[in-house]
């Protein structure tokens, strides 16, 4: 389970983070969408190390990628296919989920060295049942998903052969996240956390 941080201020996102943490989630994907992104993440680097594995989000290029990995990215995430930044990722030594949306996408992906392939938006696509669909040809790709996954579907998703989901507001509730409430999205947090172990268990 990836927590996907998109937020309005620094600060918003590192208290999502924190949230996050405290509610058993031990990662956090900063996308760069967030005001001063890179900055976050060295502040959450630096403040918690090894407890909390970081990753940059909405990497579009091979440039941005090289300065989130600098500021302690440990993966890269991208809602589209740039080749040239999944290069710079392994060049790093370091994992990389480009985003993909048909077969074709998602084979070129993997032939570019993608680790995991981000199917997204996938409740576009048609949820659970398009991953249980791609599974079919591409059993060894690794998918994560991200874009309408819920407590309720979670489920679905894990049993169609989805290896992680990303979640964002489904966890970081505007208001609480406005409001600097920690302990707001870590309550969040940990029930999402459960309904995923749940699946896993089952």
């Amino acid at each position: 389970m990836i927590p996907v941080i998109r937020a309005a201020s620094s600060e918003e996102a590192i208290c999502a983070a924190e949230g996050a943490l405290q509610g058993g989630i031990p990662i956090a994907e900063i996308t760069l969408t967030v005001p001063h992104a890179l900055r976050v993440m060295e502040t959450l680097q630096s403040r918690y190390g090894d407890q909390l594995l970081i990753g940059a989000g909405t990497v579009l290029d091979a440039e941005t990628c090289r300065a989130a990995l600098l500021a302690g990215a440990q993966f890269i995430v991208s809602p589209a296919l740039d080749p040239r930044t999944i290069e710079m990722a392994r060049r790093y030594g370091k994992i990389c989920m480009p985003g993909a949306f048909t077969p074709t996408e998602v084979l070129q992906a993997w032939q570019c060295g993608a680790d995991l392939v981000k199917v997204f938006p996938v409740d576009s696509a048609g949820g659970a049942k398009y991953i249980r669909a791609l599974k079919g040809p591409f059993p060894q790709i690794e998918f994560v998903v991200t874009g309408g996954v819920s407590e309720e579907n979670v489920g679905d998703f894990l049993r169609a052969g989805t290896t992680a989901v990303g979640v964002g507001e489904k966890i970081f509730n505007r208001e609480a996240l406005r409001q600097g409430n920690v302990a707001a999205i870590s309550a969040q947090a940990s029930r999402f956390l459960g309904a995923v172990r749940s699946a896993r268990a089952a």
